[in-house]
């Protein structure tokens, strides 16, 4: 799944419509292959992310849950703490490698 995407679900306060919109959009980007599509394809790509934000919308509204709304401060914490170990992991990686070439 595109890392951009967070979950919306259960989410003190509620997700936005803005939010939804932009998961589609970040959806059909990746679906496509391209951030910007050409003027060729853009009617297209741009009712794909409409559809796909009503969709997200309804789906968000219709879920229902009995655990408690998540904290939007901590779950982005989680986000950026994910992905700092992410980048450091491979910061890590490509300095072993390139000692590793350099030794032989």
């Amino acid at each position: 799944m595109c890392r951009n995407i967070v979950p919306l679900n259960n989410l003190e306060p509620a997700a936005t419509d803005d939010e939804c919109h932009d998961a589609a959009l970040q959806f059909v980007r990746k679906i496509a292959g391209t951030t910007s599509p050409s003027r060729a394809n853009r009617e297209t790509f741009d009712l794909a992310v409409e559809e796909i934000a009503r969709a997200t919308r309804a789906l968000i509204d219709g879920l229902v849950t009995s655990a408690p709304p998540k904290n939007r401060e901590d779950e982005a914490h989680k986000r950026r703490s994910r992905s700092a170990e992410r980048y450091e992991a491979i910061r890590v990686y490509q300095q072993e490698k390139k000692a590793a070439r350099a030794a032989s």
